[in-house]
């Protein structure tokens, strides 16, 4: 297995776990660009947006179900962001898709 974000959710590479379910994983970012800025992943791989498909579609739809229970959990009362990137023009820097949940301030209109 070469994807780091598989080997996270596997256990074999450490992590700051905040949430957990059996499709859902989510840990924080080890470079923040938020008081909050967690990354939240399916377990099953999918390498980028381009890679939802209607046979598992279900997947990216668990990702979002849980989004707004790990917003919560973290005390995100007032709003946050949902950032994927996707492909290298997108700036995408894991080959797994997952979704950057920011918030704890104001943000600002363009974050880059």
């Amino acid at each position: 297995m070469e994807c780091l974000f598989c080997k996270i959710i596997a256990g074999e590479i450490p992590s700051a776990k905040v949430y957990e379910d059996e499709k859902v994983y989510a840990f924080r970012d080890i470079h923040p660009q938020a008081p909050v800025h967690v990354l939240v992943v399916p377990k099953q791989h999918l390498a980028s947006a381009d890679a939802v498909t209607p046979e598992n579609s279900g997947t990216a739809s668990a990702v979002f179900e849980a989004i707004p229970r790990i917003a919560k959990a973290e005390g995100l009362k007032n709003g946050y962001r949902i950032i994927t990137n996707c492909g290298e023009d997108g700036c995408q820097s894991v080959q797994h898709i997952h979704f950057h949940l920011l918030g704890g301030r104001k943000l600002p209109e363009s974050m880059g």
